[in-house]
């Protein structure tokens, strides 16, 4: 049986002074984090996988066999991808990027939108649903170059094109693992946002991060396995009203005190 542990509430005040004194941090997102983007979870009501079986859209497998029929999905998604604009929580997280208080992003989403906030050091563990790429000869192709409205996509090699993101079947990209493992690994403090962290590989990250010393600080609208489990801290309320405060707080502290402390 797995232990309980023992996890505190934190308010976004509380929040700043612990980013402050324990550094580097680094941000572990998901689908949670762009819901006020206009961008549903994919497991939540009215998320796609209410119309869509991802066993039978969403694995490398069912789009080889049936790439007309996934695309149909893909179309749908890309449409409400194309529509969303970063939201405070996102423009939270490049703010204190820039504030040199965020080491980096490790993100489940394939949004593009911690990019569009600002943010510059981002690990794309799932890649990027606005780049496609070739199954064939791994030509990397731009949205803008691509006509969805004709059928499925096709390479001048005549491979099927796909969005660069990770279907299920798939590998996480050697690059992105290695890149998100050497943050969780070296990070004081791992920001938690937006995931429940129980899709592996990825849900594998915060035990790292605490296996490697970091503190665990979860910001969700409810608690999880996670905070059960492994959570220090927890942050409730929705990212894009709870993350504004935490760096105004943080900002206003580090205007009033000089750099932040270093743990």
């Amino acid at each position: 049986m797995v232990p309980v542990k023992k996890m505190q509430t934190i308010d976004p005040e509380k929040l700043a002074e612990l980013l402050r004194r324990h550094q580097p941090a680094v941000a572990l997102t998901g689908a949670g984090i762009s819901v006020e983007s206009g961008i549903p979870d994919f497991r939540s009501r009215g998320g796609l996988w209410e119309r869509f079986d991802p066993m039978e859209y969403a694995t490398i497998q069912a789009f080889r066999r049936h790439p007309a029929k996934v695309w149909t999905m893909l179309r749908e998604m890309d449409a409400l991808l194309v529509q969303a604009r970063p939201n405070p929580a996102h423009l939270a997280l490049a703010a204190l990027e820039a504030a040199g208080l965020l080491a980096g992003v490790i993100t489940q989403n394939v949004d593009n939108l911690h990019q569009a906030a600002g943010s510059r050091k981002v690990v794309e563990y799932h890649g990027n649903a606005h780049r496609f790429v070739c199954l064939a000869c791994g030509r990397l192709t731009p949205r803008e170059g691509l006509d969805f409205a004709s059928g499925p996509p096709s390479c001048d090699c005549g491979g099927l094109i796909k969005p660069d993101v990770v279907f299920f079947g798939e590998p996480i990209p050697p690059a992105a693992q290695k890149e998100a493992l050497d943050l969780a690994s070296s990070c004081a403090l791992m920001l938690v946002i937006g995931t429940s962290a129980e899709v592996a590989p990825a849900s594998y990250l915060p035990f790292t991060a605490k296996d490697h010393g970091a503190l665990i600080v979860e910001s969700n609208l409810e608690t999880t396995n996670l905070s059960r489990r492994l959570t220090d801290y927890f942050l409730s309320g929705p990212a894009g009203r709870q993350w504004p405060r935490v760096v105004k707080k943080v900002l206003d502290e580090a205007d009033a005190h000089g750099p932040a402390d270093r743990a």
